[in-house]
């Protein structure tokens, strides 16, 4: 079974459930790992000594920005002197 999710890390989070967040590319869902492994087990009522093998492939890394907000440099602005004096 190919699953594919995104991983977030953030070792900088303010709480520690959001320092490491595995979710669903399209529902944005966290995966309930026990249930993937029961449904590869199949139905049948039991205790069951499973083997899981996980074999994780970075594709792509989308790097987040240092900062949520923009912080843009302002010039000195000039007013030309007839404005002032209008005011």
């Amino acid at each position: 079974m190919m699953k594919h999710y995104i991983l977030n890390l953030n070792p900088t989070a303010k709480h520690e459930w959001d320092r490491c967040i595995l979710r669903e590319p399209l529902t944005a869902k966290r995966p309930d790992i026990a249930k993937l492994i029961a449904e590869a087990v199949g139905t049948d009522t039991g205790s069951y000594l499973v083997s899981v093998n996980i074999e994780v492939q970075v594709l792509e890394q989308a790097a987040i920005p240092q900062s949520e907000q923009l912080s843009l440099p302002f010039s000195e602005v000039n007013i030309p002197s007839q404005l002032r004096e209008a005011a």
